[in-house]
């Protein structure tokens, strides 16, 4: 399988938005505005996200399955309008609950296949994966300007270039620069 690569334009970030409902739509929209590795995206209960008044909460913690680092971040506002579509009557379930009947989360292949479909159901000829949803975070982030150190930091990468390869940014990418700029 081809390694994974970010979604680099907002229209088809739409288009998969469009094609996707309830609890598909949640997992897209959270992935590709936090950040987070799927792993930790799928472990996530309902009581972890909405506080006991049935609100979405501002912040949450969550300890990294991979690298079992505290991490505490914000849900934006694209998040908490979809988290208020969520129906909390058992905080104990996984927000991403299996279909199959038992409180166990979806798998990361589930997870893969739901994001791939939806692509292909949007039209689009890239190939997008669970993995895609954190480099599009990436990506945009870099996009709009956030410092790259600060993105090595979110995702815990030891080099520059580590994290340009990450999100995505190629040689065409740099060559674009020198290209734009005629002074």
């Amino acid at each position: 399988m081809k390694e994974a690569q970010p979604i680099k334009t907002k229209k088809e970030i739409a288009a998969i938005k469009c094609v996707l409902k309830g609890r598909n739509r949640l997992l897209f929209i959270f992935g590709i505005n936090s950040g987070l590795r799927i792993s930790d995206i799928l472990t996530l209960r309902i009581k972890d996200v909405i506080d006991d008044s049935g609100k979405p909460r501002n912040t949450v913690t969550i300890k990294e399955k991979k690298t079992h680092k505290t991490k505490t971040f914000t849900l934006n506002a694209a998040i908490t309008r979809e988290l208020k579509k969520v129906e909390a009557s058992n905080r104990e379930e996984y927000l991403f609950k299996s279909r199959k009947g038992e409180n166990k989360p979806i798998s990361r292949i589930q997870s893969h296949r739901i994001l791939q479909n939806a692509a292909v159901n949007a039209g689009l000829s890239i190939k997008v994966s669970a993995h895609s949803l954190r480099k599009t975070f990436g990506y945009f982030a870099y996009k709009k300007g956030v410092d790259l150190s600060l993105l090595m930091k979110i995702f815990n990468h030891s080099s520059q270039e580590t994290t340009l390869q990450y999100i995505g940014i190629t040689n065409d990418n740099i060559n674009a620069v020198y290209d734009s700029l005629n002074l």
